[in-house]
């Protein structure tokens, strides 16, 4: 893997992190509490 394959898989990354605070975002609004179980019941079916 290069360096220009390595940065871009980075950037990536970041990307995903920050789509993934945006979405937790939304979800605690909406589940407000329940959030962080609502996720570990998806995460394990």
């Amino acid at each position: 893997m290069n360096q220009k394959e390595t940065l871009e898989i980075v950037k990536k990354i970041i990307e995903l992190d920050l789509l993934r605070d945006e979405y937790w975002e939304s979800l605690s609004e909406k589940a407000g509490e329940h959030a962080f179980e609502l996720l570990r019941i998806a995460q394990n079916s």
